[in-house]
């Protein structure tokens, strides 16, 4: 897949949000730290929606946004997230914190940090289903005594997951699955914007076929813009009609190339669901790689020497998640082994 991802390439304004409820009550938020529970299920929005939260209400979205992904702390270990360069400031020097102090310690200095621009600043705990009780405890802590200058935004499949005062504290926004007909609107944006012909069979091809998760919709289109040139009916069968889940495979690959793990754990995720063993889809991911012209020869085999060292974690654990996400941040990375690189370390 060429160039960026359209899901970043074109995520939307909080006008262009495509559910008119959703969108009115995150506008009520603008311009105040009111805190929110973004609920829905995969796929819908619930992170693109946050984004464009921010963008509108920050002068400075960059500096006034912070991101955590809740399941880069509860899959990983201390090692991990000490040498992620998003929290290695917050820990410097505090080696011998506990797990579970170290999370509390991020937030805190995370919430307790001045904005740049205005009288607050958002943080976004995305996956918060994974979030446990004791970290809820803390949360809540956190909520309370910042409440003036920070605004937390909670986006999560499981709102039921969440302690009652953390529910009691938050405005709930529920996302539903997009109908085909939102899917195609904004799959028509995104052609207009790109140049690329399109058909109405062609979007509906493609919005059927993503089954309400817009995401995959999106990247779907992509996918059939750069393999025919247009997003008909003809093109859309030719390139997804008849590929099973290797379109998904594909999406997580591209993702993990283009340094987008969020996206590439979701389709992951979207995989084992249904009904995948982690050895199994290891092996999809390798033959998808393979069936392509997307990546060189030294990248397969890069991919497939990692690939051995992730058969054996597979083998040995019990997240086949976190192992398969772990070889695809390495091999997107640019990396030789699954070991973290070191602090500072450059990119690719």
């Amino acid at each position: 897949m060429d160039g960026p991802l359209w899901t970043e390439r074109h995520a939307p304004t909080l006008e262009e949000l495509p559910q008119s409820e959703a969108r009115e009550k995150l506008t009520r938020a603008v311009d105040e730290p009111m805190n929110l529970i973004v609920q829905g299920p995969r796929g819908v929005g619930k992170t693109a929606a946050v984004r464009a939260l921010a963008r509108r209400t920050h002068e400075d979205p960059d500096a006034d946004l912070i991101e955590i992904n809740v399941a880069d702390f509860f899959s990983r270990s201390k090692k991990q997230i000490r040498e992620d360069p998003r929290f290695a400031s917050f820990l410097t020097g505090r080696s011998r914190m506990a797990k579970r102090d170290m999370i509390n310690h991020v937030l805190k200095e995370s919430a307790s940090h001045a904005p740049v621009s205005g009288s607050f600043k958002t943080i976004s705990l995305d996956n918060a289903e994974e979030i446990r009780e004791d970290f809820q405890q803390a949360l809540r802590r956190v909520m309370e005594k910042h409440h003036r200058t920070t605004q937390f935004v909670i986006t999560t499949r499981q709102p039921t997951k969440l302690i009652p005062p953390i529910r009691s504290r938050c405005f709930p926004i529920r996302l539903r699955a997009p109908t085909a007909e939102e899917t195609m609107d904004v799959l028509a944006r995104i052609c207009e914007a790109e140049e690329i012909p399109y058909d109405d069979d062609g979007l509906e091809f493609v919005a059927s076929a993503a089954g309400g998760n817009l995401r995959r919709a999106v990247l779907s289109a992509q996918a059939t813009a750069v393999a025919q040139g247009e997003l008909t009916m003809t093109a859309a069968y030719e390139a997804l009609g008849e590929v099973g889940d290797d379109e998904a495979v594909r999406t997580a690959l591209a993702a993990a190339k283009e340094g987008d793990l969020s996206t590439t754990r979701s389709e992951l995720d979207d995989l084992l669901d249904e009904g995948y063993g982690g050895q199994e889809l290891l092996r999809e991911l390798l033959r998808v790689a393979r069936s392509g012209s997307n990546y060189g020869g030294r990248e397969l085999a890069r991919l497939h020497r990692l690939a051995g060292d992730a058969d054996r974690d597979i083998a040995e654990g019990t997240d086949d998640l976190v192992h398969l996400t772990h070889l695809l941040a390495a091999w997107g990375q640019g990396r030789e082994s699954l070991d973290p690189p070191p602090i500072g370390a450059e990119g690719p």
